[in-house]
């Protein structure tokens, strides 16, 4: 018995390590889609498709080793929490890699047009969502419920920022409809950076479930 258990800890041990990285794939692609956009690198935005289909793949092997986990060994509680969030916790990042792929797409349609603006707020947004998704996965890892609700408030102030952004890039379209184009891929950006800090705020949520059992929302 002592022998079976050891062997489901380290499948389970196993498995986090699958998923961070998973984590440290699509958290690359993050700064890798941002940048390209900054650097209007249009190299850089095709190597973001190329890591997706990686974390896609990973996603879904993943996923098979979940149901792997519990069609064989029949966890209970906590066990079985654990691999209800790491079902939950791939899917996030699976959706954060969309985004960013999402971004690099932006990057593409603009190539290389002057900006209509200095981009300013959306690498503070990028950097603090990377932070996020940085700072959720190592909750996940240490079952740090502390550092799990801290998150909520970090996502606050990239909603702030996205409001921000909206505002700037909506007077800009009213003074110069010529900007329109530009201005709407520039505020589909900010959309996806808000969206990716929302899936990092689920993962500090299924932390919180992990280690509690109860249900929390972070972010309303």
């Amino acid at each position: 018995m002592k022998k079976q258990r050891s062997g489901f800890q380290k499948s389970l041990d196993d498995l986090l390590q699958d998923i961070l990285k998973m984590g440290g794939l699509v958290e690359e692609n993050i700064a890798r889609s941002i940048e390209s956009l900054a650097r209007q690198d249009l190299e850089l935005a095709e190597k973001v498709f190329v890591v997706e289909e990686i974390i896609d793949r990973m996603e879904l092997e993943i996923e098979d080793t979940c149901i792997r986990l519990i069609a064989t060994q029949q966890p209970m509680a906590k066990d079985l929490r654990r691999i209800g969030a790491a079902f939950k916790v791939i899917t996030d990042l699976e959706r954060m890699g969309d985004y960013a792929v999402d971004i690099a797409k932006v990057t593409k349609r603009i190539g290389d047009e002057p900006l209509i603006k200095p981009l300013i707020d959306l690498p503070r947004m990028a950097g603090l969502v990377q932070k996020m998704v940085k700072e959720s996965l190592d909750a996940y890892v240490r079952e740090d419920v502390q550092m799990a609700e801290g998150i909520g408030k970090a996502d606050d102030e990239v909603d702030s920022l996205h409001k921000q952004v909206f505002r700037e890039l909506l007077v800009l379209m009213m003074e110069n409809p010529r900007t329109i184009n530009q201005a709407t891929h520039l505020l589909f950006v900010s959309r996806s950076l808000e969206r990716i800090a929302d899936h990092a705020t689920n993962i500090a949520e299924r932390v919180i479930y992990l280690v509690s059992g109860k249900r929390v929302e972070l972010n309303d």
